[in-house]
């Protein structure tokens, strides 16, 4: 019997290959964590599928990223609610994984991701043979392939991750262990009372990510290709650096980044924030955060 720590809501996050079984996996999770969780946890799933999000989104960028928002805006919709919230899409992206952990963080859940395994030669066979007319394009699946970011346990946006090769049973049991007992980040709201942000915090934190943007930009026209530790002037005599890939970013990609990263914050600020550390909104201190996030989230 597994024991239950504090009460808490939780986010599973699925991530594989498309057409490796995912939605299977989600449904057989949903089956059995509703036997094993207290009957206060209900357990509920967001899909692409439950939101008709055709797989034709993903043929290209323009029509692949609103449904990505749409996906994250249902998710965060439900966290408000007692609920496990298991998360049953491609998030083959770790940015977008990230944005998901951050979001369960805000709102105190516990999390964990499952990573569902299969050959690429099995998910080519497995999306053909399906009957839903929720098939991949061959090109498009071929690029998710591709494109795939793997989880890693060795990053706390993807752990504790559970792998399931497509030949092994899910391991529901440990899953719920970690639901019910693992650590909530950040602490709960009822042991630390939740710090506003000045007001001034939104201001300061589109400002300085814009600047930022601009100021690598800068260097980089400046220095040409080669990466590396580069040094930003902001605002006065306040400088900070950062660790660039070996390859010229373009604009539309740090833009693309730096709103992510705006829209994770923006909640902490508007509803205050329990988490140590992270209630600094400063200019220097919104600059070290955005480093941080640009060299989590910046491909080689």
């Amino acid at each position: 019997m597994i024991e239950e720590g504090d009460p808490a809501m939780a986010l599973v996050t699925f991530s594989g290959y498309p057409a490796s079984g995912k939605s299977t996996r989600a449904a057989q999770l949903k089956s059995q964590l509703d036997q094993i969780l207290p009957d206060h946890l209900s357990v509920v799933v967001v899909s692409d599928e439950s939101l008709n999000i055709p797989p034709s989104v993903y043929d290209d960028s323009r029509s692949e990223k609103p449904a990505r928002g749409a996906l994250f805006t249902a998710v965060q919709r439900l966290m408000a609610q007692d609920k496990v919230v298991i998360v049953d899409a491609p998030n083959y992206i770790k940015g977008f994984r990230y944005q998901l952990y951050c979001a369960a963080r805000e709102m105190k859940l516990r999390v964990c991701t499952v990573y569902v395994v299969a050959t690429p030669e099995l998910c080519r066979q497995w999306n053909q043979s399906r009957v839903d007319g929720r098939v991949y394009a061959s090109e498009t699946l071929e690029n998710l392939l591709v494109r795939f970011e793997e989880p890693s346990s060795m990053v706390r946006w993807d752990s504790p991750l559970f792998t399931v090769p497509w030949t092994e049973e899910l391991p529901a049991e440990q899953i719920a262990q970690a639901l019910l007992t693992g650590n909530v980040k950040p602490p709960n709201s009822g042991t630390l009372a939740a710090v506003k942000a000045p007001s001034d915090a939104l201001h300061v934190l589109e400002q300085t990510s814009t600047a930022m943007v601009s100021a690598i930009m800068d260097a980089q026209a400046a220095a040409g290709t080669g990466g590396g530790l580069v040094t930003l002037p902001l605002s006065g005599s306040l400088t900070i650096q950062v660790t660039l890939p070996t390859r010229n970013l373009t604009l539309s990609e740090l833009q693309r980044l730096k709103r992510q990263f705006v829209t994770i914050h923006k909640k902490a600020i508007t509803l205050g924030t329990t988490e140590k550390g992270a209630v600094d909104w400063a200019e220097e201190s919104v600059a070290t955060k955005f480093v941080t996030y640009l060299e989590e989230n910046l491909k080689s």
